[in-house]
């Protein structure tokens, strides 16, 4: 049996970033009945950086509990569970600051970006500061074993690793050490923005979401960024850093064609020819609108029943939670017997 964990910050609804991510992932490794499956809403970690704006945070719990839902994870399955609701990740992430020095966070790839990218410079919040340890609190509480993840979040799940080394080493070796599992797709590690930004993120209005209508969605891949050389249709089109052709390595599957654009036999040929010239961005912008209309059409759906019974989503994450903090506990208990500090 493998324990995954898995999770989400709770400052929005969740877009396509999410789901190709590790979202339509965990759906796929829920459905091996030998895996246990954790799946966190993160909104303690949230906090870290809205902590001016409470109620953006309380508000998104239920709206990435009605995408989690709507894609697929099924709570008999699937634990899913507030993070603020497990005290016991609060205690395990004290414990383990003394395991990571100042200078090992400020090392941290993936925290100098975020920090970058939202303009903390020397005013970065603690909290915020130190959430790869907190990361490894949500992950060894449960002793996961994997934590699928793209390429960005992989120095978190290496700190992580060295935390877990650092504790087995000083103590005792209860601690699970965690193994990142990477989207099979490399497209879909890192999905661009549809302005071609290299991250999608809510804050820069350059996303799709999964709970978008069909005129939504359309209107935006209209927008999309493509190849800013590429102004006539007879013009050889370039494939680097457009987004379009992003999107289709991530989404199109070679039944596609046969759908929707038959004088193709898969992308590789669709791709050829618009680098040759004599295929318009129109066109390509179509068949990518054909294919997102048609993955997210079910998932929309799910999610309008979902939204009448929120009394029974609600229900949900509280009876997730009183089982991940029971889990969570045991962990806390191991770890402060192995460090001498169970006094009683």
């Amino acid at each position: 049996m493998s324990i995954i964990l898995s999770g989400d910050r709770p400052t929005g609804k969740l877009h396509l970033g999410h789901y190709v991510g590790s979202l339509r992932r965990r759906v796929e490794l829920q459905s091996d009945r030998n895996n246990q499956m954790f799946i966190m809403i993160a909104d303690s970690q949230a906090l870290t950086d809205n902590f001016n704006d409470i109620n953006k945070v309380r508000n998104n719990i239920k709206e990435v509990a009605l995408d989690y839902l709507s894609c697929g994870l099924d709570p008999n399955v699937s634990t899913i569970y507030i993070q603020s609701l497990i005290p016991e990740l609060c205690e395990l992430t004290f414990y383990y600051m003394n395991l990571v020095t100042v200078s090992r966070l400020q090392r941290n790839p993936t925290v100098k970006t975020e920090i970058k990218l939202r303009g903390f410079k020397q005013s970065v919040p603690v909290g915020f500061f130190t959430y790869p340890i907190s990361q490894a609190a949500d992950i060894t509480a449960f002793k996961a074993e994997i934590v699928p993840v793209g390429n960005d979040q992989l120095p978190m799940i290496e700190q992580a690793r060295e935390i877990v080394r650092s504790f087995n080493t000083l103590y005792d070796n209860i601690l699970v050490e965690p193994t990142a599992l990477l989207p099979k797709n490399e497209a879909c590690s890192r999905l661009p923005g549809i302005d071609g930004n290299a991250k999608m993120s809510k804050s820069l209005g350059n996303c799709i979401y999964l709970s978008d209508t069909p005129d939504e969605i359309s209107k935006k891949i209209k927008s999309m960024y493509t190849d800013p050389s590429h102004i006539r249709v007879s013009d050889p089109g370039h494939l680097e850093n457009n987004t379009v052709f992003t999107y289709l390595d991530a989404f199109c599957e070679d039944k596609h064609f046969a759908s929707f654009l038959p004088q193709y036999n898969n992308l590789d040929e669709l791709k050829q020819h618009y680098q040759k010239g004599g295929l318009g961005d129109s066109v390509v912008k179509k068949f990518l609108n054909e294919i997102l209309q048609q993955e997210l059409a079910p998932i929309r759906e799910k999610r309008m029943e979902y939204s009448k019974n929120l009394d029974y989503v609600f229900s949900i994450l509280k009876s997730g939670s009183e089982k991940a903090q029971s889990i969570a506990a045991q962990t806390l208990d191991s770890v402060k017997k192995a460090m001498g500090i169970k006094y009683f």
